[in-house]
């Protein structure tokens, strides 16, 4: 594992032409690669960059962005702005924190889903509003929170590459018919 963290590490910082100017950039690319920000993937932008440790975990910890803890397979967030929590985003959040058995801000124990709340996802007219991975589920109840996650824990099937003939309006089969007899 260390040598292929030296080797994303040193890759991303590459792409960034080493510059630590772009400290920001490299943390989201290390996020983007690993789903959160491992301990030697920072002490490797640390030893490469020349920046002291405590100052990139101080980047890390004051952007909400970043993760310092493993996350799920899938992010699920819950909108807790104004129309989202009068309609019951309160009972939403409990209700997942229940199924998935952690805390916003956690993981599931199975690494499946990791659960945080926003102050707002702009879908106020769908409220309350959950997404997974970035798909919008708008007017959720907390019975509907199960059917939701549901649809991300099932393992997808082979999917068939099954080409389907258009349907056709009754002139347009009536002309295919007459072409057909004409010849």
């Amino acid at each position: 594992m260390a040598a292929q963290v030296v080797d994303t590490i040193g890759k991303i910082i590459k792409d960034h032409k080493r510059d630590a100017g772009d400290l920001i950039g490299i943390l989201q690319d290390i996020q983007a690669e690993y789903r959160y920000l491992p301990r030697e993937a920072l002490d490797e932008v640390s030893k490469k960059l020349k920046i002291p440790v405590n100052r990139l975990y101080a980047v890390a910890t004051f952007f909400r962005a970043f993760y310092l803890e493993p996350r799920g397979k899938h992010d699920c967030l819950v909108c807790t702005g104004t129309a989202c929590h009068v309609r019951g985003a309160g009972r939403i959040v409990d209700e997942l924190s229940r199924i998935l058995d952690t805390e916003s801000g956690g993981t599931s124990k199975d690494g499946n889903f990791s659960l945080d709340t926003v102050n707002c996802l702009g879908a106020c007219a769908l409220g309350p509003v959950v997404t997974v991975d970035g798909n919008i589920h708008g007017k959720i109840n907390a019975k509907s929170v199960r059917k939701v996650l549901e649809m991300y824990e099932k393992p997808k099937g082979k999917v068939k590459n099954e080409v389907k003939k258009p349907k056709r309006s009754g002139k347009a089969k009536a002309k295919s018919s007459r072409k057909a007899r004409s010849k």
